[in-house]
């Protein structure tokens, strides 16, 4: 900051009767500016070290790694569906130019892939109107048009049930999950599968064990969550499903666990209705935690194709599913499956099983999906 001195008033001299004498007045000094401070240096950024800096590449490897392993599983998966219906939907396209029986032919196709009438009738419109505006002739571009429509009918319910660890919403805590599905299409493998890829992600995972009906479900849950290293809430077989979610509910809130999947009855006695039970279920977990449960995962066998599609829908209409999981697509010919499940019911692919590990679980990507199955 600069000073500024002020000028001292002179004082005037008394008259006198003689002359006055000049007096000199000595100049006022103009005001010096401080000197200002010299900046302090600016220490030099740290290079990163060396070990650091291998560890940064090493670990992006092992994300490439993954996703190159993901991949191939995914592939692999698909071979029976790519090797039946799909191949022959490629082959359609396989001539140079359009011909007129191409769209009888490529309706015959989706219906028999399982991708379903209302899927099939809705794709062949989109695509015929696309060829039509744009004039299109060659059969290799209404290919691609195919695929990319494919894409959107699977992605198409994301818009309204995007998991909050897939979108920038926060996820309530504990998240609960309950999953269900009838008995043998891989539901308790499936739960270890979750178990292990929630891990994966840096979540504290606890498991319920409500399917205390069905004969060694409980051991079974018991030894894949050991193997997984998650604790289980558990009860004796026959034992209420509904004290179970209770017990489990309490135990994730009290534990500060992040992530609690409960396993459901996929078969109940005759005396009982299983869509009331899961109703129950359901109830239970609301009171115990309002809002909960957050998610309700549909596991689907995809062997069993437009069966599957029903029990969506069955277990939609009870229990608000929310997302499905597709397993054994190794073991199908035909695989359009997901097509139906996305666009009649509105319901996202969230997973899809690639084997019999614990991280044999894929998260469901539409392109790559497409892409495995028209390759």
């Amino acid at each position: 900051m600069f000073r500024f001195f002020r000028r001292q008033k002179q004082e005037q001299p008394a008259p006198e009767a003689e002359a006055p004498q000049a007096v000199e007045v000595a100049p006022v000094p103009a005001p010096v500016a401080p000197v200002a401070p010299a900046p302090a240096p600016v220490a030099p950024m740290a290079p990163a070290s060396a070990p650091a800096v291998a560890q940064n590449l090493a670990l992006e490897r092992e994300i490439e790694e993954e996703e190159r392993e993901q991949k191939q599983k995914v592939a692999k998966s698909l071979q029976s569906t790519r090797r039946g219906f799909f191949s022959q939907i490629t082959e359609l396209f396989s001539a140079d130019e359009i011909t007129s029986s191409l769209w009888d032919d490529l309706q015959d196709l989706l219906v028999l892939g399982d991708c379903g009438v209302d899927t099939t009738n809705y794709v062949l419109d989109e695509l015929e109107k696309r060829v039509n505006r744009e004039r299109i002739r060659r059969a290799s571009t209404a290919y691609s048009i195919l695929k990319g429509l494919m894409v959107q009918v699977l992605e198409a319910p994301l818009s309204t049930h995007r998991p909050p660890w897939l979108s920038n919403r926060t996820m309530p805590h504990p998240y609960v999950m309950l999953v269900v599905g009838v008995n043998g299409v891989g539901k308790t493998t499936t739960i270890a599968k979750l178990t292990r890829y929630f891990q994966r992600l840096g979540n504290a995972v606890i498991l319920g064990a409500a399917d205390t009906f069905r004969a060694a479900a409980i051991d079974q849950l018991e030894i894949w969550a050991e193997r997984a290293g998650a604790p289980l809430i558990a009860l004796q077989p026959n034992s209420d499903p509904g004290a179970v979610v209770f017990d489990a509910v309490g135990a994730a809130i009290s534990r500060n666990s992040d992530i609690l999947i409960i396993d459901t009855a996929g078969r109940l006695h005759t005396k009982t209705n299983l869509m009331e039970e899961l109703k129950k279920l359901r109830r239970i977990c609301e009171k115990q935690l309002p809002g909960s449960p957050h998610d309700v995962l549909l596991v689907i066998d995809a062997t069993t194709g437009q069966n599957g599609l029903q029990q969506a829908k069955i277990f939609t209409e009870a229990v608000e599913v929310t997302g499905v999981v597709l397993t054994k697509l190794d073991g199908t010919a035909k695989g359009g499956i997901a097509f139906a499940i996305s666009r009649e019911l509105g319901l996202p692919i969230r997973f899809i099983g690639t084997g019999e590990k614990l991280d044999d679980l894929a998260e469901f990507d539409a392109t790559q999906f497409v892409d495995a199955l028209f390759a």
